[in-house]
């Protein structure tokens, strides 16, 4: 890999560029491994590294970023029960209909005051439907957790980068 001097994008030096990028990998590998050890979906992990960087990136923003993601799951295993109640009537159509009913709540909370974070609740609805798990509060466990640590990760590998900001 060929790094410039002194990158116009980031403004850093080599050293800091590659400590910065060390951090951030050391930081997902460790998460990644943890998530193992404590049989956490690796990729659901990821939905909460992700959902720290949607937005803001101090812990405040962090928790209310894991806490739209978290909501978004509800929301999810709210919309697999209600696609199931109402496919013997509705058919396939139940599908959009429960798809029009959470989008429309989901979009809506991008007025509220605190947990606005439209993207964080629709990374928690694609968690929850790409799990393919029942809903259950189990299955609430296993994703919520594994986006919990997520979240954590990335606030700590953030948290180390300023360090190393303040250190330069």
């Amino acid at each position: 890999m060929n790094l410039p001097g002194n990158t116009a994008h980031t403004g850093q030096s080599r050293l800091m560029f590659t400590s910065f990028t060390a951090v951030a990998a050391f930081t997902a590998a460790l998460a990644a491994g943890s998530s193992l050890l404590l049989a956490l979906p690796v990729w659901a992990m990821f939905v909460g590294w992700v959902a720290f960087f949607s937005r803001g990136l101090t812990l405040r923003d962090g928790l209310v970023n894991l806490c739209c993601v978290l909501t978004g799951i509800v929301f999810g295993m709210g919309a697999a029960l209600s696609i199931g109640a109402l496919a013997p009537t509705l058919g396939l159509f139940a599908l959009p209909v429960v798809v029009f009913g959470v989008a429309m709540i989901v979009v809506s909370l991008r007025a509220s005051r605190t947990m606005n974070n439209i993207i964080a609740y629709f990374l928690g609805l694609i968690a929850y439907f790409a799990s393919h798990l029942e809903p259950s509060l189990e299955s609430f466990a296993e994703l919520g957790g594994a986006g919990t640590l997520g979240s954590f990760a990335a606030w700590l590998s953030h948290l180390a980068q300023q360090r190393l900001l303040r250190r330069a």
